[in-house]
């Protein structure tokens, strides 16, 4: 595979989205073509900040875009008026969603991969969306039955168990099931997006010392533990439950090749500290690749021109290079070792 096609999205128009977008645009990474989903009004006004911009040329569809070109689709969703930067706004939220759509351009083959800008959550729910997040929506979209998000910064690859729910419900989400399938998920997937063939994870405890042996907490040893040992009966290389202030510092110096937290704001502090602006977000388990930015709208600097593009930078040269080595793993017969092996579950015991 040569020169991929990736739609980009410019994520919520209200936020930093479309200067970041052109940001980007000033100098693509190599090897990419970038079909962009969104408004021409919002890049414009973006432009007014931004140095040598160049708006990309209107085009039919992917297959108008030539080795290394760049162009804007605006047929997904139209913009009435464009909103106040820096405020919530239902029709930049309904808008932002239609451009998410773009699933439907991967779905189809005719693209090979999606890498979405920020969106804002309260604009979604002010337009009467009712998926919290991309990864929901896409869930959905591709009528995936389970997805993980992981993210990356430095060395340090992240999946998160559970996702944006208040901490005290994540005791009672966690399923020895469930989370047996995530860890052989996670695995074929980094498998086939990063390499080894045979990944190691290390899989987090919920409580401190990974619950020190039930003094503090069961969940460790009732639920986290029989779900690695299933998933490693599967043929998954996963130790754990490890204490995460352990496993996760030797990930990020490539003791393991993925982590698997338990929570949200467990791993992923870590994530963004060691990404120093350049973390980026991963779906697992779509039928298509997604990557975004690993950051929010930031309505509080918008329209001042002092963004940065270096995580969807990093997103766009990530889902370049995934998009092809997922190329060459599928070209060899490593697709339909992926999907066996998230069927590969052992019963419960």
């Amino acid at each position: 595979m040569t020169h991929p096609v990736l739609a980009l999205t410019l994520g919520d128009p209200a936020g930093i989205g479309p200067e970041i977008a052109l940001q980007l645009l000033r100098a693509p990474p190599a090897g990419v073509r970038l079909l962009v989903l969104g408004s021409r009004e919002a890049l414009a006004r973006a432009a007014a900040r931004t140095p040598d911009a160049a708006l990309p040329p209107d085009v039919d569809g992917p297959e108008d875009l030539g080795p290394g070109a760049c162009g804007l689709w605006t047929h997904a969703a139209p913009l009435a008026a464009l909103p106040a930067h820096g405020q919530v706004d239902a029709a930049a939220g309904a808008a932002s969603h239609a451009w998410v759509q773009a699933a439907d351009l991967a779905l189809a083959g005719r693209v090979a991969g999606l890498v979405t800008g920020p969106i804002h959550k309260e604009a979604w729910h002010a337009a009467g969306v009712r998926h919290p997040g991309h990864t929901e929506a896409l869930c959905e979209r591709a009528g995936a039955a389970r997805v993980l998000m992981m993210l990356t910064g430095g060395r340090l690859r992240a999946a998160l168990a559970t996702t944006h729910v208040a901490l005290r419900r994540v005791p009672d989400l966690l399923e020895r099931e469930r989370l047996t399938r995530d860890l052989i998920l996670l695995s074929a997937e980094v498998a086939r997006a990063f390499g080894p063939d045979e990944p190691r994870l290390a899989v987090c405890g919920l409580n401190p010392h990974a619950g020190e042996g039930g003094l503090f907490g069961r969940e460790d040893l009732d639920i986290i533990a029989p779900a690695v040992e299933a998933a490693r009966a599967a043929g998954v290389d996963a130790q754990g439950p490890l204490p995460a202030d352990a496993c996760i510092p030797s990930a990020a110096v490539g003791g393991y090749d993925a982590v698997f937290a338990m929570y949200h704001d467990q791993a992923l502090p870590a994530v963004k500290a060691l990404g120093q602006r350049e973390g980026i977000n991963i779906t697992l388990g779509l039928p298509f690749l997604r990557t975004s930015v690993d950051h929010g709208t930031a309505f509080d600097i918008a329209g001042r021109g002092d963004a940065t593009d270096a995580s969807l930078r990093a997103a766009v040269t990530a889902a370049r290079d995934i998009a092809i080595r997922r190329h060459e793993f599928d070209a060899k017969g490593g697709a339909e070792c992926v999907s066996r092996s998230t069927r590969r579950v052992p019963p419960p015991t």
